[in-house]
């Protein structure tokens, strides 16, 4: 028998077994693909010693983008295989991943960007009275070891978007992946050592929340945490920090809304894959898609018809765009909660059912307002469509939950997309795109359960620095 690749620990620059082994799944086969190892509390303790020392010495800025620019380029040169190991740690489709993968490059290219224009600004103190003769100015300075927790649904690109700005920043990482996909967070880590970065920089720990994420939280060593995942975790994150600092881009049940005035199909297309890619398993999928009584028939009949395209299958066939969810428990899952919607009264209008972890493009209306897929995140590709007649009411619709991620809404009246914009409470308002639509450079995160904090590089590396102000008066005092 073939002896499965490995996937270990990172503690200054070598790579760590413990006992505690567990297997990586093909997500679609159920083949195995790898050998992982469980960080044990003591290696994670060790990787926040090594981190912590090595933050005290920050690489300067020029050094910091020569690094992530090298990383970058990697990236792109080893863009097929590292999808390809994307796509068979998630289930995504290859189409998927390639595109994960393109973004990667471009958070690593804006990541070493950005360290290069770090600065503070000039404080004007002499306005002061008695302070004529001072000056001042701020900085910012790394806030020393970054602690990064991330999810199964983007493996590369998520972790590039918490590596990239804290080494941007001058700081040490310690990234702990989902125990559901670890190979491309490795990569990336091994990644960055070929790229000449210190090795005490940079460490990987394996394993679960409990316990290898309590304990890489715990430790006050860490400065900051940047986490990605369920509200429900986030909370429990922030309830241990204390004082420190931390940006939590957690859940959301996304939704987006079509005017009367909607180019409907193109709403309709970028609806469906908004809420199908990745199986649905993104914090912004449309979920509750909001559209206008006048305009219903046409946009359900657009919306089946591209659902209805959509091929299902193995993640690594080109021709698939719809692979398995995370695991057969989180399809059995979405299954469930489409049957209780049916049960109190929702209508299929496509899909519902599933093979395995497969989980066909199901949309859905008539459904009650206490359903789960109207008031908690399915992570699914699973689409309510409710209609409206009032924007003003639909507004309220949208906001009457307590996450505010992203929304979307398609219209061509001005005056409607300025309200959207002032009243929707979400971090994002995206107008004639949907909810899901997302840039790596632009800020990114939530409000109320939806977390708090700023994701993209220039601003995370704003997040995970400090601004220390510089008050200067001559030696001599005052002239």
């Amino acid at each position: 028998m073939t002896e499965l690749p490995t996937v270990e620990n990172l503690i200054n620059g070598e790579w760590l077994r413990s006992d505690h082994e567990r297997t990586v799944h093909h997500k679609f086969t159920g083949a195995p693909l790898a050998t992982s190892y469980d960080a044990t509390p003591g290696m994670v303790a060790d990787a926040v010693t090594v981190a912590r020392e090595a933050s005290r010495t920050p690489l300067n800025p020029l050094q910091r983008f020569e690094i992530l620019r090298a990383v970058a380029d990697q990236i792109a040169a080893n863009r097929e295989q590292l999808a390809l190991d994307v796509a068979r740690e998630s289930g995504f489709s290859i189409k998927d991943c390639l595109g994960d993968t393109d973004r990667a490059v471009q958070t690593m290219l804006t990541s070493a960007e950005e360290a290069k224009r770090i600065d503070g600004e000039v404080v004007p103190i002499q306005a002061a009275p008695g302070f004529a003769h001072r000056l001042a100015f701020t900085i910012r300075t790394p806030v020393g070891v970054v602690g990064a927790i991330t999810p199964f649904n983007s493996p590369l690109n998520t972790v590039a978007h918490k590596i990239g700005p804290a080494l941007a920043a001058g700081n040490a990482a310690i990234v702990k992946p989902s125990p559901f996909t670890p190979i491309a967070a490795a990569a990336l880590c091994r990644m960055l050592l070929d790229a000449g970065l210190p090795p005490g920089l940079i460490g990987l720990v394996l394993g679960p929340g409990d316990p290898v994420g309590q304990a890489l939280v715990d430790d006050e060593r860490v400065d900051f945490i940047t986490f990605t995942g369920s509200t429900a975790a986030g909370k429990a994150i922030s309830a241990r920090l204390g004082m420190r600092r931390a940006t939590m881009e957690c859940g959301n049940v996304s939704a987006t809304i079509v005017c009367r005035d909607a180019d409907v199909l193109s709403a309709a297309q970028q609806c469906a894959r908004g809420a199908f890619r990745k199986s649905g398993q993104v914090c912004t999928s449309v979920q509750r898609l909001y559209v206008h009584t006048s305009v219903l028939d046409e946009f359900l009949g657009e919306l089946s018809a591209a659902a209805s395209k959509l091929v299902l299958g193995d993640p690594e066939d080109q021709a698939t765009d719809i692979g398995p969810m995370i695991s057969e428990a989180a399809a059995k899952r979405a299954e469930e909660w489409v049957n209780a919607a049916v049960d109190q009264g929702a209508r299929i209008v496509t899909g519902g059912g599933r093979t395995g972890p497969v989980m066909n493009p199901t949309i859905l209306v008539d459904v009650a307002p206490e359903s789960r897929l109207l008031c908690e995140e399915a992570f699914a590709p699973v689409v309510s469509v409710v209609p409206f007649d009032d924007l003003d009411t639909v507004i309220d619709k949208v906001n009457d939950t307590p996450y505010g991620l992203q929304a979307g809404i398609f219209t061509r009246d001005l005056d409607t997309a300025l309200t959207a914009a002032k009243t929707l409470r979400m971090g994002g308002v995206v107008i004639n795109s949907t909810s899901s639509t997302r840039a790596d450079l632009m800020p990114y995160g939530g409000v109320k359960d939806s977390g708090y904090g700023v994701e993209g590089p220039r601003y995370a590396i704003r997040d995970m620095t400090e601004e220390r102000l510089i008050l200067m008066e001559p030696a001599g005092g005052a002239k």
